[in-house]
């Protein structure tokens, strides 16, 4: 039923585009950047400031694994100067909508070729995701999408959007590495705050009742983790037995805090704290966020300054 929605949407767009006007370049002259979730989103109007209008088809709220795209999602993309996009399993629709679209004047960021990427892996006690049918890519490896979730890497992600829309609008690009410098700045600091933080732990691990998707945090910091699901699960009921596990870890190594992720229903973390004694926290990995954190300006330092307080939390 997906992926007639998904064709439907496609051909109903690609009738719209056959009579639509590219408008890439607002008439206020401000540059037309669309992105697909938040922490695309968040690093572009860092770089970009009130020089460009940014869009994010992802909601506010919105779980990003279902995400289907409209056709006025694709319209958007189509009126882009600039797309920005993750590039892994979960964003398969990009291709086929890139596909079918006049991308000459398109500047195409995908996050997953800015930073050295890594194979999404299955640890101790972790619950692999039931097999689905009709795999396109079976002998693709599978890599780990969050790469956002290191500050290192969000610097390099952050540099190519700043390079790009130099490239696009060069009577600018002074501003635009200016602010990326900027942000920068703040990144390293965050990142040596982190290091500081974790290097001076009695514990370097975390329990997380809820998909983990902290693999390149996790890899930056040296941290050992326990989780019912990899990062791009789309499971959300884990068995008995990873639930017992998760517990008994809990209790072993007497972790005193249970980790959830932003959005999450928190089920299966309370369920794993009150067996084994323990607190519940959020540890925000920025994929997307609140329509409260939205309207009220958060960003993804926002969230990474309140993971800090949590780590010592769970680490101390």
């Amino acid at each position: 039923m997906k992926k007639l929605l998904f064709l439907a949407a496609l051909i109903f767009a690609a009738a719209l585009i056959g009579c639509a006007p590219n408008s890439a370049a607002q008439s206020d002259g401000k540059i037309n950047i669309v992105t697909t979730i938040f922490p695309q989103y968040d690093f572009a109007r860092q770089v970009a400031g009130d020089r460009a209008k940014i869009t994010m088809l992802l909601k506010p709220g919105a779980e990003s694994h279902s995400y289907e795209p409209s056709p006025q999602d694709i319209l958007k993309i189509k009126n882009s100067a600039v797309f920005i996009y993750t590039g892994g399993e979960s964003d398969e629709w990009v291709k086929k909508i890139l596909a079918s679209l006049d991308t000459s004047q398109l500047k195409i960021i995908a996050l997953l070729d800015c930073v050295p990427a890594v194979e999404e892996e299955l640890v101790e006690g972790m619950q692999e995701e039931e097999e689905e049918h009709e795999h396109e890519h079976e002998d693709e490896p599978a890599y780990d999408e969050h790469v956002w979730t290191s500050p290192r890497n969000a610097k390099l992600i952050v540099q190519k959007i700043a390079d790009t829309l130099c490239a696009v609008d060069a009577p600018n690009a002074a501003v635009y590495q200016q602010n990326a410098k900027n942000y920068a700045a703040e990144l390293d600091k965050l990142d040596a705050d982190f290091r500081a933080l974790i290097g001076g732990a009695k514990r370097k691990t975390l329990i997380f009742g809820d998909r983990f998707p902290f693999r390149y945090f996790a890899d930056a910091y040296g941290l050992k983790y326990f989780a019912a699901f990899p990062g791009c699960s789309t499971e959300t009921e884990a068995s008995p037995a990873t639930i017992r596990f998760l517990i008994d870890k809990t209790r072993q190594e007497k972790i005193p805090v249970v980790l959830h992720i932003e959005l999450s229903n928190q089920k299966m973390a309370k369920t794993i704290a009150e067996a084994a004694g323990a607190q519940v926290r959020q540890l925000h990995a920025a994929h997307n966020l609140t329509r409260g954190d939205f309207q009220n300006g958060l960003g993804y330092t926002d969230f990474l300054r309140q993971n800090l307080a949590v780590l010592k939390e769970a680490l101390y």
